[in-house]
């Protein structure tokens, strides 16, 4: 064999294998559930292959209804809400392997709310946030350096009510985002049709959330605020209106909501019980997607106007299931990953990234009442 022969031989062998490994390493995903069905036990943390799509059990936590799942910012903790009613609604912090996915639990504390349903966490770990349901309320909870939660800093209680009295007969807060320069804390209540915006302060020891100064954004009456997104450059904020199953777009600037547009996240021809759900951006800024539950179960997909902010209906696509309680979209846009809580699995979908359209990829996992996919990113 001649000598450049050898070398070339000699640089495939070692690069070869580099390559293998870059191609398979994979990325943890965690999964809250409701326990009370029975069949699930508490949070799950999954390896999810980035090019295949595909997922494989790593490890799994038992806990009481864990719904919604944050993680600090060092990705060394996990925080959950248990969503429990009759005061017992708590919050857990948890010790976080990246290495295995192994959790440990660290604390707990109460929310002095029912039904808490969110949790945020600031980007500094500084505090918690979680939004009482049920107990119209959100409680801020301090963090330790060593990860464990405080007793409670701060609980603020809303007041009010909406149109719909079945359901909006008093506040519902249903979640709560920082907003991207940290000053601001914007709290989404289903049960008043309002955002309200409160200056926020990590320094602070004792009142982080200001009270005082608070800005307010109408919804539509009767829409139920749910979840909301920033876009990318944090011009723009998109609402999903639970209960009327539209996305309303807001200009944003410090600490102040303009709304711009409303758009329907439903097929022209549908007309059955709505219910829609979460709402998140892809990693380009150039699509918008929400789930719809009800008797759509699908998630509704958009183009997003850079200059304006403002969204285009590309279409709605089943999530082969029902009840999309929450997804995600993997770190560099490849896949979006569906909790069809009502069915019992995750869906894995492909995401193209020109178009934005999904498909199915056939990919999916067995676990109870899944509520939220967490990508640790």
């Amino acid at each position: 064999m001649k000598p450049l022969h050898r070398v070339l031989l000699m640089y495939c062998t070692i690069l070869l294998p580099m390559v293998s490994n870059a191609q398979s390493k994979t990325i943890n995903v965690l999964i809250g559930t409701y326990t009370n069905t029975g069949k699930s036990k508490g949070i799950y943390v999954y390896a999810f292959d980035p090019n295949t799509g595909r997922l494989s059990l790593k490890n799994e936590i038992e806990s009481a209804n864990p719904s919604f799942l944050a993680l600090s910012s060092d990705k060394k903790f996990v925080y959950a809400v248990n969503e429990l009613e009759k005061g017992e609604g708590t919050i857990s912090a948890f010790q976080y392997k990246r290495a295995d996915g192994k959790l440990s639990l660290l604390n707990t504390q109460l929310t002095h709310g029912d039904s808490p349903c969110h949790v945020t966490v600031d980007a500094n770990t500084r505090y918690a946030v979680a939004s009482n349901y049920s107990g119209g309320s959100f409680t801020v909870f301090g963090i330790q350096p060593d990860g464990r939660l405080s007793e409670k800093v701060q609980l603020v209680k809303h007041e009010g009510s909406g149109p719909d009295k079945s359901r909006q007969e008093g506040p519902h807060v249903h979640s709560a985002t920082f907003s991207p320069d940290g000053k601001f804390l914007l709290v989404q209540d289903l049960g008043t049709d309002r955002i309200t915006i409160y200056r926020y302060d990590a320094s602070d020891n004792k009142q982080p959330v200001a009270l005082t100064a608070v800005n307010e954004a109408k919804a539509s009456p009767g829409s139920g605020p749910r979840h909301l997104t920033f876009s990318k450059d944090g011009k723009y904020v998109y609402l999903v209106q639970e209960m009327k199953a539209a996305i309303t777009v807001y200009s944003y600037k410090d600490g102040h909501l303009t709304p711009i547009q409303e758009v329907s996240m439903l097929n022209p021809s549908f007309g059955g019980e709505v219910g829609a759900a979460d709402v998140h951006i892809s990693p380009d800024g150039k699509f918008l997607y929400a789930s719809n539950r009800g008797e759509a179960n699908d998630i509704a997909i958009y183009s997003i106007n850079a200059a304006t902010g403002e969204i285009s209906h590309i279409g709605n696509e089943s999530v082969k299931g029902k009840g999309p309680r929450n997804f995600a979209i993997a770190p560099d846009g490849k896949f979006l990953l569906v909790a069809n809580q009502y069915t019992d699995e995750v869906i894995v979908f492909a995401r193209n990234e020109e178009t934005g359209r999904l498909t199915d990829t056939g990919n999916r996992i067995d676990v109870g009442a899944p509520v939220c996919v967490l990508f640790d990113e």
